[in-house]
This record gives C-alpha cells, structure tokens and sequence, in this order.
C-alpha cells in the first residue's frame, strides 16, 4: 500500500459518495408523498453518504494507507446497500407497485449500475488488482459511454417538449453516445486482438470529440435551467450532476491517453 493508494481511493470515494448522495435525492423527489418508507430509506443513503463525504474530506494524501483500505470497505458496504435499495425500487417500479411515481425505470437501472461501479472500484482498490492499462481503457469506456446515453435520454424526457431545439439536441447525442457504445462493444468482444496502441489511441481520441460536444451541451443546459431561461423538469442539481459525471469521463480518457502513449493531454479540472 502506498501514497498512490491513498490518493486515488480518495479521489474515487470523494467523487461517487457525492453522486451516491444526490442519488438518494433524486430518488426521493420521485417517489409519492404516500411512499413513506422510501423516502426514509432515501433519507437515511443521504445522511450515510453524506457523512462519508465528509470523512473523506477530512483526509489527505499523508493518510495511513490502512486507515483507508479500513474506510474503502466502510464505504464499500454502504455502495452495496444502497445498491440493493435501487434494484428494489426498480423492481417495485417494474412490477407495477408504485403507479404515479416519476423515476424512469432506466434511471434507477442507470444509478444502480454506477453504485455496483463504485463498489467494484473499491474492491480492487483494496485489493490492489487494479485492471491493466488496454482492459481498464475498453472497460471504462464501455461504462461511461452507456451512462453518457443515457443522461441525453434523460435529458431529452425531462425538458418541456416545446423546448423543441433543446429536445432534439438531446435526441441527437442518445444517437451519437448509442452509436459509440456498440463501436466499444465491438473493439470489447475482439479483445486481446483488438488491443493495440494504434487502434486504443483512436478509439480515445474519437470519444473525447463526442464527450466534450455533450459536456458542452450539458453546462449549457446546466446554466440555462440555473437562470431559468429554459422549461423543463430538471432539478438544477440534476443538471450539475450529469455535467460533472461528463468532466470526470474527460479525465479519465486524457489519464489514460496520457498513459498510453506518454504525451500531455490537455488537463480537466474535477468538482467532486
């Protein structure tokens, strides 16, 4: 274990804990007032992450590497039970037992699979079995891509439909991000022969362009919505979460093409 450890399980607990927190939130606005005890489980992940937040917060880089293998597997069990929340609210959406609720079924999905990410990103962190460098970039790519598709579709349901331009943005983006999922699926089921240099480097830059064009798209919605300049039904916060989920896929592709062929890619700044 060592300083590289220490950053890096921070950095991961730091980013999803807050996503794991706003998570509960959103959940909650969805649920109807007579779901009482949904929305105290909601509260309760918020307060659990919230306070994970915090802790990690009071950390640094100088932490004794065994004090944060002890807090990833803290953390680690909150990710799994807020995990088996979500998949229990989905199933209870799919079943029919919660008519008049406002959770798509495919955002529950979508956030269930990040809390099962963040649980498997700490496993390997303490277990010090990280994935190598052409894996982790056809694996992270293969996530991320799937969960940029689906915040252009959730974009795209929750403005008002005569936001028309806006709408069809967002339509246009599901496409794109939906399109550059199969393209990573492919270059997924031909590996190890399908991990070079050459062809990993490309498929890196020509996720940056698309990433970069929805991150845009995002901050501009995200800034429209804070100035009330736009109808929709999107929690200004909401709009903040999926912009920063795109900044942090940008850091990931520069941190692995930086990696990969060893030249400086432009830098993004984080906001955990």
């Amino acid at each position: 274990m060592s300083n590289e450890f220490v950053v890096r399980s921070l950095d991961e607990v730091r980013f999803w804990s807050r996503i794991m927190k706003e998570h509960s939130l959103f959940l909650r606005l969805g649920f109807r007032c007579e779901d009482t005890q949904l929305i105290n489980e909601a509260n309760h992940f918020y307060s659990v992450f919230e306070a994970i937040e915090s802790k990690a917060n009071a950390y640094d880089a100088g932490t004794d590497p065994q004090t944060i293998q002890r807090f990833n597997i803290e953390v680690h069990t909150a990710a799994c039970h807020i995990w088996a929340f979500k998949r229990k609210v989905l199933g209870l959406i799919l079943q029919c037992r919660l008519p008049g609720q406002t959770n798509f079924p495919l955002l529950v999905d979508h956030v269930s699979r990040e809390a099962n990410y963040f649980r498997n990103r700490l496993e390997q962190l303490n277990a010090g079995q990280l994935d190598p460098l052409p894996d982790a970039i056809i694996n992270e790519n293969v996530f991320f891509l799937r969960i940029m598709a689906d915040h252009a579709k959730f974009i795209g349901h929750l403005l008002d439909p005569s936001e028309r331009k806006l709408v069809d943005q967002a339509k246009q983006f599901s496409d794109e991000f939906d399109t550059l999922l199969f393209q990573a699926q492919d270059i997924e089921s031909m590996r190890p022969q399908s991990q070079t240099v050459p062809l990993l480097d490309q498929f890196l830059d020509q996720n940056r362009v698309s990433v970069k064009s929805l991150r845009d798209f995002k901050k501009t919605a995200r800034d429209l919505i804070e100035a009330c300049r736009i109808k929709s039904i999107i929690h200004p916060l909401l709009a903040d979460h999926v912009f920063r989920e795109a900044e942090r896929f940008l850091f990931i592709i520069d941190m692995f093409e930086r990696t990969l062929t060893g030249t400086t890619a432009k830098n993004v700044q984080i906001h955990h």
